[in-house]
């Protein structure tokens, strides 16, 4: 039986967790990707607290190596993370700088003149201890990154049996759960707007692993080979620097990925890489991943304006302005954060204010708008769900927890002495939070 072949048998048993690659006989237990088991911010299972401090219910606490904004991901007893650590070791960029891109000082940073290492880190998830830390990348970065994350805003991803490591510029990695290298693949470097950086991590279809490298010289899309790292398929894109993770969704037995950005929303046939359809209507610099369930794909932006659409799968061609577009709204969606669906309702926050709007996800009525949360102002980390609850990350180390439900009722407010721009993982009794400083395991049991 060739590989595509093995494939289609493949999709026919993962219905249930396509959004994420996650294989047919694992469970909600898990974490495997940045934004859950189903790619919607989402555990079914998870029990986490609804109160936490520094002295209360922390179960342990680990120190950062290096800077990133990579948020942690969760598989049985493995805590997973990216970062990069500076050397004092000076280098030469491995490629030449282009001209013309050199933003003026309240944009993106400074090139660096230092060697920086690109690590994936393992964690013991009972006590925090590190099992194993790989360095898959050595190198002087050759531009520079917005203040506001750093090199390694990339999340990886896992199937339980291998991880997948994305670093943009500084390749695709694939490991073993216990750190064995598998194969690496360089896909060139990426020119980003006045230098703000990289971001939009790598999501498993399958058998294949979709890479967007979305920038000012080349977008691309790829689809890789999860065993080998060899190209499947690779679409040239017209785009500029975006910074969104695709979504993946089953669509008449067939597994599309849907890719957010600034021109143009896309989706592409997993297996062929040819494009099913295609929507204007997003703004400048797409951050948000969308988010698939119930026959729709949200897609939201926020920066020089607001959009907020709910696209109908199963169509094809160009869906602007057509009844493919079931809804949407063009008022206070997030610049950041991503969107979550929950048991019918979609969550959005205000730019990247602490200004909570819910919807009904099917029809778009509106159930609350612009609700402030009481102790978080700013936010960047993507909120999570679970236990009937929500649960908002800000920035300055504020954690407000909400209801899941159609009126907004704060359950509580919870401070750690930490920044957080990563977003949350929830796997079992547990919460992962990771600040720049240190990782924390939140757990009442």
């Amino acid at each position: 039986m060739g590989r595509w072949a093995q494939w289609s048998v493949l999709t026919s048993l993962m219905s249930a967790y396509a959004v994420c690659g996650v294989r047919a006989d694992a469970t909600e237990d898990h974490w495997p990707a940045w934004r859950g088991p189903r790619a919607s911010g989402v555990s079914l299972t998870a029990q986490p607290p609804r109160t936490w401090s520094e002295t209360q219910n922390i179960r342990w606490k680990a120190p950062v190596p290096g800077k990133g904004t990579s948020s942690p991901i969760v598989w049985a007893d493995k805590v997973l993370f990216l970062t990069a650590i500076e050397t004092d070791r000076p280098g030469t960029p491995p490629v030449a700088v282009p001209e013309g891109n050199t933003p003026p000082p309240f944009h993106g940073g400074k090139r660096p003149k230092t060697v920086h290492r690109f690590d994936v880190v393992c964690l013991d998830r009972t006590t925090g201890r590190t099992l194993w830390a790989r360095t898959v990348r050595e190198e002087v970065p050759h531009e520079g990154h917005s203040p506001e994350h750093g090199f390694a805003s990339y999340s990886p991803v896992t199937d339980g049996t291998r991880i997948w490591a994305g670093f943009g510029s500084r390749g695709v990695h694939c490991l073993s759960l216990d750190g064995e290298h598998k194969w690496s693949r360089d896909l060139g470097r990426m020119t980003t707007k006045l230098m703000f950086g990289e971001g939009s991590s790598p999501v498993l279809a399958g058998q294949a692993l979709i890479v967007v490298m979305d920038h000012e010289a080349g977008s691309a899309i790829y689809a890789l080979d999860k065993d080998t790292g060899e190209t499947l398929w690779k679409r040239a894109r017209d785009e500029d620097t975006a910074w969104a993770t695709p979504a993946i969704a089953e669509v008449g037995g067939k597994m599309e990925a849907i890719v957010s950005a600034t021109k143009r929303i896309r989706s592409y046939d997993v297996r062929t890489g040819a494009q099913v359809w295609e929507c204007g209507g997003q703004t400048q610099n797409v951050i948000p991943s969308p988010v698939v369930a119930d026959g729709l794909v949200f897609c939201t932006s926020g920066f020089r304006g607001s959009e907020l659409q709910a696209i109908e799968l199963g169509h094809t061609g160009d869906l602007t302005g057509t009844s493919a577009v079931r809804w949407q709204v063009n008022k206070a969606t997030p610049y950041v954060p991503s969107p979550i669906l929950y048991e019918g309702r979609l969550y959005v926050c205000s730019m990247n204010r602490a200004a909570v709007s819910c919807y009904d996800a099917q029809t778009g009525q509106l159930h609350f708008a612009e609700e402030r949360l009481e102790t978080v102002k700013d936010i960047f980390a993507s909120p999570v769900g679970a236990a009937g609850r929500v649960y908002f990350v800000g920035r300055k180390g504020t954690t407000e927890v909400i209801g899941n439900a159609d009126t907004l009722e704060i359950l509580a407010a919870n401070r750690l002495d930490d920044e957080f721009d990563a977003s949350p993982a929830l796997a079992g009794g547990d919460l992962f939070l990771k600040g720049k400083r240190h990782l924390y395991c939140i757990s009442d049991r």
